[in-house]
C-alpha cells in the first residue's frame, strides 16, 4: 500500500510503502517526502471516555457507526447498563463488543449505585470491583464519581481504588466544579483525568494537580468551546471525548468532529492529533496500534490533513468501512433487562402543597449544553392545594417513576425544556435509569410513562393527537436494531418533540436523562424526591 504515512510521534510526513502482516505492520519503507497526489494514513481516533449505553446501541452497533468517522476504539464506562443488571451487564458489554472488529476499553464500574439517594437495580461492591480489574477484558477504574467520598477517604470507595492500583490500572476521575484544596486532595489519590471541567481555569488547575483533562462534546455536555485552548499549552495532557451521544449525533460525526473543529481554529495538528490518537492509547495503555512498524494495523486513511475526509478504516489489518459506509456486519443481542413497575394513572402525577399557606417552589432550571443546573425559586401557579404547570412560563412538571418495583412517583417542577403540550419520556435516565418524564399535564405524562412501561424500555413522545416510541428493550436503555435505522427513527421523534411539542432544546432527550443525574448539581431529582447537589440531601419542593 503506497500512501503518505503521518508520524506524530517524529512530526513527520513521508511517502511510503505500509506493509501489512496477520494484522500487524511488518514494515513502513519509506520511498520520499510528502505526495499531495496520495492520500494519508494516520492512528485511528479514540473516544477517550463514553458511555456507549447512551447511544442506545449495543457495543456491536456502536461500532457499526463509529468505525465510518475514523474512530478505532473506546474507553468505554459500562456504569449504565451496571446500575440495571450490576455484573451481569458488564458482562453483556463485553462479550457483545468482542463479536466486532472494533476495540473498547471497558472499565470496572466505581459508583454501583450511583448513590444512596436513588433506586438502583444492582449494587457492584468493592469485592467484585476487584474481580473486574483482576480481568484483562477490564482495562481501568471508570469514573470516581463519589469525589465526596474520595476525599473523606470513605472506606468503600477507597478499597475500590486501592483494588485499581494493586492491579495496576488507571483511575478516570468526575468532579465537576471541585476545586482548591479539596481537588487537590481528591488527585492525590491517584486520580488521572476528569471529563467534567467546564472552566478553562477549572481544568488548568487540575492539570496543576496531575489530572489529565478530557475534552467532552456530546449530545447535551459540550465543553469544547471552553477548554480547546488548553491543547496549545498543555498538548500531551489533553484528550477528546463524547461521553453520552444519541446515535443521530454519531451518524453526523464522533472525534473526527473534534478535529476538524480544532483544524478550523488554527491549532496545531501535532497537538491536535496527540489528543485525538495518542494520549488515549498511551495513558490508558491500549491495544491499539499508532502506526509504527510491529504495531496493530489500526489506521485511518484520509484524503488529505485539511479537510481530513475519512476514506478507509482498518482495524488489525482488515478493511471495516470504506467511502462512508461500515463494513461491519449488523449483528442481534441478547435482551437482559429489569423492568417491573406497574402502569401509572394521571392522578399519580398530581403535585399537593407541602405547605398550607401560600409558599414559593424550587424550580429546576436545565441549562443548553451543560450537565449541571440552576435552583429557581418562584411562585406557581395552583388550584386549590394543587400545583400546577405553567407552559406558557416555561415551568413544567417533571416525574421519575421508580422502574425497580411499584412506588409513588417523585414529582417536581422543571424550567426551559420549552414544551406548549404534551410530554416526553425515557427510561435513560442517569444513573439509576428509572423513568424520567417532563410535560405539561397529567395526563399526557401518564400516557408517555405508560408506553415505555409496555415497551419495558424506550423514549417517547405525545402530544398533538400523536404518539412516538422507540422501544429500548436490553435493560431498558439499548436496542440492538442496526443503528442508522434507529438513527433515523430517532430524528423523526426528536424533531416531533421541537417542531410540534415545541420543545426549545438542542438534545431534549438527552438533557432529561441527566435530569436524575444526582452527582451533578445542584437541583435534581430522583425517585425519592428532590435533591440539593450542592450539599447532597434531599429538601422541600415548597419553601
Amino acid at each position: 500500500m503506497k500512501i503518505n504515512i503521518v508520524n506524530i510521534f517524529e512530526k513527520t510526513i513521508s511517502e511510503a510503502q505500509l506493509h501489512i502482516t496477520d494484522g500487524f505492520i511488518k514494515d513502513i519503507n519509506i520511498t520520499g517526502p510528502e505526495n499531495p497526489a496520495l492520500p494519508y494514513a494516520l492512528p485511528g481516533f479514540t473516544d477517550a471516555h463514553v458511555h456507549i449505553e447512551s447511544s442506545m446501541l449495543t457495543p456491536a452497533q456502536f461500532a457499526r457507526l463509529a468505525v465510518v468517522h475514523g474512530t478505532v476504539s473506546t474507553v468505554s464506562d459500562p456504569h449504565e447498563i451496571g446500575n440495571v443488571l450490576g455484573m451481569e451487564g458488564v458482562e453483556f458489554m463485553i462479550n457483545d463488543g468482542k463479536r466486532v472488529p472494533f476495540k473498547f476499553c471497558f472499565g470496572a464500574p466505581s459508583c454501583v449505585p450511583a448513590t444512596i439517594f436513588e433506586t438502583a437495580g444492582a449494587i457492584i461492591d468493592a469485592d467484585q470491583v476487584g474481580q473486574l480489574l483482576a480481568s484483562d477484558d477490564i482495562g481501568y477504574l471508570a469514573e470516581v464519581m463519589n469525589f465526596p467520598g474520595v476525599i473523606s477517604e470513605d472506606p468503600d470507595m477507597m478499597a475500590k481504588i486501592t483494588w485499581a492500583k494493586h492491579y495496576n490500572k488507571v483511575i478516570d476521575g468526575h468532579a465537576p466544579g471541585l476545586r482548591g484544596e479539596a481537588a487537590k486532595k481528591y488527585a492525590s489519590h491517584g486520580i488521572s483525568t476528569d471529563h467534567e471541567c467546564f472552566t478553562y481555569d477549572e481544568a488548568k488547575e487540575k492539570i496543576g494537580y496531575g489530572v489529565k483533562i478530557l475534552i467532552r462534546e456530546g449530545s447535551a455536555a459540550r465543553n469544547f468551546d471552553a477548554l480547546i485552548p488548553l491543547i496549545a499549552e498543555f498538548p500531551e495532557k489533553i484528550m477528546f471525548c463524547s461521553d453520552d451521544k444519541h446515535p443521530d449525533s454519531l451518524v453526523l460525526g464522533h472525534i473526527n468532529a473534534l478535529v476538524k473543529r480544532a483544524l478550523a481554529l488554527n491549532y496545531d495538528i501535532w497537538d491536535i492529533l496527540l489528543a485525538a490518537c495518542v494520549n488515549p492509547v498511551l495513558h490508558y495503555s491500549l491495544p491499539v496500534g499508532l502506526l509504527r512498524k510491529n504495531d496493530p494495523a489500526d489506521f485511518i486513511i484520509v484524503d488529505n490533513l485539511n479537510a481530513l475526509n475519512v476514506l478507509e478504516t482498518w482495524i488489525n489489518g482488515s478493511l471495516v468501512a470504506k467511502n462512508a459506509v461500515s463494513l461491519i456486519p449488523d449483528l442481534r443481542s441478547a435482551h437482559p433487562n429489569q423492568f417491573v413497575c406497574k402502569p401509572k394513572t394521571a392522578s399519580d402525577f398530581v403535585c399537593k402543597n407541602e405547605k398550607k399557606e401560600h409558599s414559593k417552589v424550587r424550580v429546576i432550571e436545565a441549562l443548553e449544553g451543560q450537565l449541571i443546573t440552576n435552583e429557581i425559586i418562584t411562585d406557581a401557579e395552583r388550584h386549590g392545594d394543587v400545583i400546577l404547570t405553567d407552559p406558557d412560563d416555561d415551568v413544567l412538571k417533571i416525574t421519575v417513576i421508580n422502574r425497580y418495583e411499584n412506588a409513588p412517583p417523585a414529582v417536581a417542577f422543571i424550567k426551559n425544556f420549552g414544551l406548549k403540550q404534551g410530554a416526553i419520556a425515557s427510561s435513560v435516565g442517569h444513573d439509576s435509569h428509572n423513568i424520567i418524564s417532563v410535560g405539561c399535564d397529567d395526563e399526557s405524562i401518564a400516557m408517555a410513562v405508560n408506553m415505555i412501561i409496555e415497551a419495558k424500555g424506550g423514549i417517547s413522545a405525545v402530544g398533538n393527537k400523536k404518539k412516538h416510541l422507540i422501544p429500548l428493550p436490553i435493560a431498558g436503555i439499548m436496542t440492538d436494531a442496526d443503528g442508522y435505522e434507529v438513527a433515523a427513527t430517532y430524528t423523526l421523534l426528536d424533531n416531533f418533540v421541537k417542531e410540534e411539542l415545541q420543545s426549545t432544546l438542542q438534545s431534549p432527550f438527552m438533557t432529561l436523562s441527566f435530569m436524575a443525574l444526582l452527582v451533578i448539581p445542584s437541583l435534581k431529582l430522583s425517585d425519592k424526591g428532590l435533591f440539593d447537589g450542592e450539599n447532597f440531601n434531599f429538601i422541600p419542593l415548597s419553601l
